[in-house]
């Protein structure tokens, strides 16, 4: 039987009662949402940077105006929290989505910038598409009732409504461009009827019952728990598939059914359909329910059943561990009308020794034949980059190595093989060769750029000196890369869109310290300065002089470590004295100390603020060590969480002794924080040393009994390694907590593994032990705080601790 997790049913009213519940927690503070300091405040709202998105082609680009967070009403709206999804129910649509304000086309070559005008009054725009010929552009939008399809003509830039609010994007993509420039879209079945009603009385017991078979599984959020859910996730799932033509005018294609996702062929003559079977389960999310995967002939003449897939609740453990049968069901991007999927060999087990452990099968329209065997892989399957009947990228990897290889194979000709181009470890920044660059083919399909053997890429280009982005060709027969143009100091800078097949002409986002990242043409064969396209401001101008450097320093078994230090504006050590540190980190796995030792990030990137970022405390006085890097390692057989707690202990103290010894920090006075799994990492600290001053820890797990079936990177159960969930548990060294801690989390945190009863039962820990703890609940957010309020009350909270216990630690 699943443990059952009332607390989302009484979420309105949970923080009241932990705070009658809690003493040390002064149940008296009700003085509702309070602000940060003025100068924090500013920065949360400031303007946000517009997002951009470009044609195919590459010749327009679209400029995507974003508000700023949404206000504690907007996040508090009804929300449906089932099958593993949130659904808004006026809507039909995601409860938790971004959206954008309005929508500017640029013209790349002439730089002119125009507006699309007819859109709605304070219009949320949540979805937009070019149409084949990329003469019109479709837009969703969400209005009080529902989402409704417009389009906007791209020659008059005039948009306008193409149908109600009928949209269903309760799962997947609910549009698709015909090639006839009208649209394929997932409406709301207009005979569903009305919602299921919530029974007043229970139809009876709930009941799970097992077979036997084993059935491990990772620790989900929202999932299903009765037939009441059952039917009201069925209700919501039912969705029609129409076409629309400009004029508006529409007809149904198929019957109504729970469709999952939607792909149309490139020569737009069929649709893959996925479509939800029961039955449902209680113990996985609606990603892993059953499903039919059918071809439908657009015209609505045929329709082929590709496959029938099970109920996925009986896998094998660990990361590499997969279904049976034909899974990753996708079309050929360089044919009219090919699907492609790959099958495990290995029964999913990754713990089987199999030369073919997967193989990628093809099946031509109209489906009636007989699948044929392209390739397999060593390795588990992971994608195919295509380019023509001769010249196709396999893609393959393997997590318990961390190892990737990637294989020219010739679909024309499966019996030649394949040949290994690339092999490395997918960790390793340095020696990262980088992912193909792409063009359209007759199709608009997006399929490799190349010229004869050699394949166009672009790379992160990682180095001891920090990221120096580059564009390269990578010769798959010699295996040669050749650097065609590389980003140069003191700029940080990214190809993001290649415009010609010889990668002469592209454009970049180039971005410094203390310049905003904005858009580039860049033309190397004219050798003519690069012009500049997007003028975007900088929005936070009183960070301007703020200092920040990328530093590199030691662990005590001589692993090189590496992380970003800011501080205020004229700040000298010398002439100042040491700080008051926020110490921000993330911790990660590796299987290499070579790899765990490198530098990531680069010194010139923008100074970007997001509503978790600990930046916001160098306005406060403070150095921030930023991405303060916590690599825990374990090479060939041993598995790196074997030393979490003392590679995690090492790691702090050579970052304490770096700022400290610089003259930066105050070693008295040193903050540690995290996020999630930092939360995680930050009460870790606290329990297994004495490093800090105080910590913060936002939405984290603290008790590993209760992710029994893996976390994080750590494939293996709790029945087969129980010392490591004890130990890396901070539940069970909360008598070893002498350091203040400030617990923080969303009531409605939908991330796996991080209920929201993790934080209640740790605070409970530390309280009847003795610590010195905050618990702060915020209602209605999930794992990221997304309300205006939320966000600036968070802010308050940490700034308030970090001022008590670090900065004015031993003031009366």
């Amino acid at each position: 039987m699943i443990q059952k997790f009332y607390l989302f049913q009484r979420a309105s009213c949970l923080l009241v009662t932990l705070l009658l519940s809690m003493g040390c927690l002064k149940a008296q503070e009700h003085s509702g949402y309070k602000l940060p300091p003025k100068e924090i405040l500013e920065l949360v709202d400031a303007p946000t940077t517009p997002s951009v998105y470009f044609s195919k082609k590459g010749d327009l680009m679209l400029i995507l105006e974003r508000p700023g967070y949404k206000s504690i009403e907007e996040v508090s709206q009804p929300e449906l929290r089932i099958g593993g999804i949130r659904i808004n129910p006026v809507t039909n649509g995601p409860s938790r989505s971004s959206s954008y304000s309005g929508i500017k086309v640029k013209e790349v070559g002439k730089g002119t910038e125009t507006a699309i005008k007819g859109l709605p009054e304070n219009v949320k725009i949540d979805g937009v598409s070019w149409s084949d010929d990329e003469k019109y552009l479709a837009i969703s939008v969400v209005g009080k009732a529902g989402i409704s399809l417009w389009v906007a003509d791209l020659e008059t830039m005039e948009a306008k409504p193409l149908t109600g609010e009928i949209l269903n994007e309760v799962y997947g993509n609910s549009y698709t461009w015909l090639p006839n420039n009208s649209l394929l879209i997932k409406a709301v079945n207009p005979n569903r009827g009305s919602q299921p009603e919530k029974p007043i009385v229970p139809a009876g017991p709930i009941i799970q019952e097992t077979s036997g078979n084993a059935a491990p599984s990772r620790t989900y959020q929202d999932l299903l728990e009765n037939e009441y859910d059952e039917r009201l996730f069925a209700y919501f799932m039912d969705s029609q598939l129409m076409i629309v033509d400009l004029d508006g005018g529409m007809k149904p294609l198929g019957t109504p059914n729970m469709n999952k996702s939607m792909d149309l062929s490139p020569d737009g003559s069929y649709v893959l359909v996925e479509m939800i079977q029961k039955p449902f389960s209680y113990l996985v999310p609606a990603s892993r329910f059953p499903y039919d995967v059918e071809a439908w002939s657009i015209d609505g003449s045929s329709k082929k059943t590709i496959a029938e897939i099970p109920l996925d609740e009986e896998r094998p453990t660990g990361f590499d561990a997969t279904v049976t049968g034909p899974r990753n069901i996708s079309w050929r991007r360089d044919k009219p009308a090919t699907l492609y999927w790959a099958e495990a060999q290995d029964g999913g087990d990754p713990k089987m020794e199999i030369e073919e452990r997967d193989i990628v099968y093809t099946l031509m329209a109209p489906f009636t034949g007989e699948k044929k065997k392209l390739a397999s892989t060593s390795l588990r399957f992971g994608g195919i980059s295509w380019s023509d009947d001769d010249f196709a990228i396999l893609n393959e990897r393997w997590f318990a190595s961390r190892q990737e290889k990637r294989s020219l194979i010739n679909p024309s000709n499966p019996d030649a093989g394949k040949k290994v181009i690339i092999e490395r470890s997918y960790s390793d920044i340095y020696n990262d060769p980088g992912d193909p660059v792409y063009t359209t083919n007759e199709f608009g399909e997006y399929v490799l750029l190349r010229k004869g053997d050699k394949i166009f890429m672009t790379s992160e280009g990682g180095s001891p000196e920090g990221s120096m982005p580059f564009l390269s060709t990578f010769d798959v027969k010699n295996k040669e890369q050749e650097i065609l143009w590389r980003c140069q100091a003191p700029y940080y800078e990214q190809v993001v869109k290649v415009l010609d097949d010889k990668g002469q002409t592209f454009v970049t986002s180039k971005q410094s310290t203390d310049i905003q990242p904005n858009y580039w043409l860049v033309n190397t064969k004219k050798r003519i300065a690069p012009i500049q396209l997007t003028y975007f401001e900088d929005p936070y101008p009183s960070l301007k002089g703020i200092q920040k450097e990328l530093v590199t320093y030691e662990r005590n078994d001589g692993l090189n470590l590496s992380a970003t230090i800011y501080t205020p504006k004229g700040y000298d050590p010398e002439k100042d004295g040491p700080l008051p540190v926020l110490m921000w980190a993330y911790p990660r796995e590796y299987k290499s100390k070579e790899v765990a030792a490198q530098v990531r990030g680069s010194k010139y990137e923008f100074t970007r603020l997001y509503w978790g970022t600990p930046l916001y405390w160098v306005t406060q006085g403070y150095a921030i060590m930023d991405r303060t890097e916590m690599p825990i390692v374990g090479e060939g057989d041993q598995e790196p969480n074997d030393f979490f707690i003392e590679q995690l202990v090492a790691n702090a103290e050579a970052a304490i002794d770096y700022i400290v010894e610089r003259g930066i920090g105050d070693r008295d006075r040193i903050a540690v924080g995290g996020h999630s799994y930092g939360a995680f990492m930050t009460a870790n600290l606290l329990s297994h040393s004495d490093l800090f001053a105080a910590g913060i820890a936002r939405s984290g797990a603290y008790n590993r009994t209760l992710t029994p079936f893996g976390f994080q990177y750590e494939q293996r159960t709790y029945w087969e390694a129980p010392d490591v969930y004890f130990n890396m548990s901070p539940f069970m060294h909360a008598d070893k907590v002498k350091t203040p801690i400030l617990l923080i989390h969303g009531v409605a945190d939908n991330n796996s593994g991080t209920f929201p009863i993790q934080s209640e039962r740790y605070y409970n820990a530390l309280k009847g032990h003795g610590a010195t703890a905050r618990l702060v609940f915020l209602p209605n957010e999930s794992h990221g705080y997304a309300g205006r309020e939320s966000i600036l009350h968070t802010l308050y909270e940490m700034n308030e601790w970090l001022d008590k216990w670090v900065k004015n630690k031993g003031a009366e």
